[in-house]
């Protein structure tokens, strides 16, 4: 299946389950996890950590954050961008408990966030990186530092020179605004 189609699909499952269907959220879940158990076994090999458990464990842990957050997630941005941040977050907040230092992840890294072809990835990436080279400095730093890097939003509020509470409302304008430019890519396209 295609990066397209399975977006596609897991988005129409994920609404249609938000909406009350649960055929549609039980398929949701199924191909979601799927994707999330490679993304996040990735991950932690990455780091030197190899334990199912741990897969599994982080697995639950982001299915259940996702469930509790469902009304953050933006109908008119991807949904395995979502689903993948909430993974992305897990895996941090895992490595920090136990001692680990996450390392940033880059943007060309996109192939181990969604377990595709690296040409999807890399096509996915370049979208990404060229997404972010249209938001103003600001924006751009405070997204790379705190989605991708994984810096507490007062750690870049103190590096911009700006208030935190600044920063997540620049911040969450910010991700708004890269949704919306990732979104008119995908709407030009076919």
């Amino acid at each position: 299946m295609s990066l397209e189609a399975l977006e596609a699909q897991l988005r129409r499952d994920f609404l249609a389950g938000l909406a009350g269907d649960r055929a549609a959220y039980r398929a949701f879940l199924a191909a979601a996890s799927a994707r999330l158990r490679h993304y996040i076994r990735g991950q932690l090999a990455r780091t030197g950590r190899r334990e199912p458990a741990d897969v599994e464990d982080l697995l639950q842990e982001t299915l259940l954050a996702m469930h509790t957050a469902q009304g953050s997630y933006d109908p008119a941005s991807p949904v395995t961008a979502w689903l993948h941040a909430i993974a992305r977050y897990k895996v941090i907040d895992h490595l920090r408990r136990s001692g680990r230092t996450p390392h940033a992840e880059t943007l060309d890294d996109a192939a181990h966030l969604l377990g595709v072809e690296d040409h999807a990835a890399t096509e996915s990436a370049l979208d990404l990186n060229r997404a972010l080279d249209r938001l103003p400095t600001r924006a751009r730093a405070l997204i790379r530092e705190v989605k991708v890097q994984g810096a507490s939003v007062a750690e870049a509020a103190a590096r911009a020179g700006m208030s935190e509470g600044a920063a997540k409302v620049a911040l969450h304008r910010s991700m708004r605004q890269l949704a919306r430019l990732l979104g008119a890519r995908g709407e030009g396209e076919g």
